[in-house]
């Protein structure tokens, strides 16, 4: 395992303080907006029922969708990029609130020059298979030059931005670290930064709104692709707001000071969002953002589950269905798995049983994560208490069985060297309360401090 061994548990809010990063803990609504409209299954007779929690107040729906950032730059006649030579950053989801891809609504603007595409991870069509380099290509609907920034390259070279005046970045982020869009987006920063290009983020709503943080900070030494913000799990901000953080904050971008304060970034933000909202009070369309991220639903589960299925046998999904919010473990029967998830009362969280067709066409039965108060849910919880019940019931505690090139990239993802040590050493004895609560402080501190990067209240 690489990186330099950090103490067993941090009390101390110091090192965090140092990032001045920061959200708004706690989201003000309650009941399971995200729950799954039963695309090919339906409740089990025998699913346990849940009582409605209590709905807090909160910001109504949007009548009429938000105006995104691609809206807002349309309405102010593309002033940001009127005469300028533009490559633009983007994916399936960069399309206006109307549906249309802001590829399409860039060529279409007179005032634009667009003359480059670049795409992230999954490619600008998001046909491209997860952790899969992706090649340079010429784009048949287009005629336009697609360079990847998912393949031989993550960082624009100097050749991709020649000529160009700006780079406008339009992806749309589902609010946690680990997810590779942001990742993309500092790169392409920094790359512009470098090289005098003007970067022109398209401001689009964090799916989980601005008011949830939650996780461990990412340890300094373990920063990657999936982990390039020294942020909590779930951060609580936009991307346009992250992009904010790279501009203003020393350190995020690998720059001299010099190159970082000579950028130039216009951040176009969008009209009609608050912090409260979450995906469904906007009333846009959701596009699925990568393969296994299709409907709002699990982009809530991905930071709920996402670590915790990453090693021992706990999986996601009902088989295709239900990615990020079923639930299952090799080998252990669904009434006893139910018995144990149920008994770890998680606060928010609660476990229904779904029934949907397995690969034969007969019913098979899941467990089902459903939010029963988003007051009480912390979105990353659930995934530390899996880890530890992993550690109860499998034979071996997968933590001390996972290879080094595994243990590295998961601790890459998750953020945190010292609570893996943990696990290793404790197994299911591991004081989750403590970590817990830490993490839970942090987050205190980096809320406050985010704030200044903040472009909605």
């Amino acid at each position: 395992m690489t990186g330099r061994p950090v103490p067993p548990l941090l009390h101390s809010l110091i090192p965090l303080v140092s990032l001045l990063f920061a959200g708004l803990a706690g989201c003000a609504a309650s009941g399971d907006r995200s729950a799954p409209a039963r695309p090919t299954g339906t409740l089990a007779t025998s699913a346990p029922t849940t009582p409605a929690a209590q709905p807090a107040a909160r910001s109504p729906i949007a009548p009429h969708p938000i105006m995104l950032g691609i809206d807002v730059l349309e309405a102010n006649g593309f002033a940001q990029v009127a005469g300028k030579r533009v490559g633009l950053l983007t994916h399936p989801a960069g399309v206006n609130r109307r549906g249309v891809s802001t590829v399409d609504v860039l060529r279409r603007a007179p005032q634009v020059n667009l003359v480059a595409l670049f795409g992230p991870e999954h490619g600008i069509y998001g046909d491209e298979k997860a952790n899969v380099p992706v090649d340079d290509k010429i784009d048949p609907r287009t005629g336009l030059p697609v360079y990847s920034l998912y393949g031989k390259y993550r960082k624009p070279t100097p050749k991709m931005l020649a000529g160009l005046d700006a780079l406008v970045v339009d992806l749309q982020d589902i609010g946690t670290r680990s997810y590779t869009y942001v990742s993309c987006m500092r790169l392409a920063m920094q790359a512009c930064f470098e090289q005098g290009v003007e970067v022109v983020v398209l401001d689009r709503p964090n799916p989980l709104g601005g008011l949830k943080v939650d996780g461990p900070p990412l340890d300094p030494q373990w920063k990657s692709y999936v982990g390039a913000f020294r942020v909590p799990y779930v951060h609580g901000l936009t991307i346009g707001e992250l992009a904010r953080m790279c501009k203003f904050a020393p350190g995020v971008l690998e720059v001299d000071e010099a190159t970082r304060q000579a950028g130039k970034l216009t951040v176009v933000p969008m009209r009609g969002w608050n912090r409260a909202m979450r995906w469904p009070e906007t009333g846009l369309k959701w596009i699925p953002t990568s393969p296994m991220i299709p409907d709002f639903a699990a982009a809530v589960g991905y930071p709920m589950v996402g670590l915790g299925t990453y090693l021992g046998d706990f999986s996601h999904g009902i088989g295709p269905h239900f990615p990020f919010r079923g639930i299952s473990h090799k080998g252990t029967r669904i009434d006893q798995l139910e018995r144990y998830l149920k008994s770890l009362n998680v606060p928010g969280v609660a476990i229904r049983r779904v029934q949907v067709p397995n690969a034969r066409g007969l019913a098979a039965q899941g467990l089902y994560l459903s939010i029963a108060d988003w007051n009480a849910w912390n979105p990353v919880e659930f995934n530390f208490h899996l880890m530890k019940l992993a550690c109860m019931i499998e034979p071996e505690n997968p933590f001390v069985e996972a290879s080094d090139p595994v243990a590295g990239l998961f601790i890459k993802h998750m953020g945190s060297e010292a609570f893996f040590e943990a696990l290793k050493r404790d197994g299911a004895r591991i004081d989750l309360a403590s970590w817990l609560s830490t993490w839970e402080r942090q987050a205190a501190v980096y809320r406050q401090q985010s704030q200044r990067y903040w472009l909605y209240r």
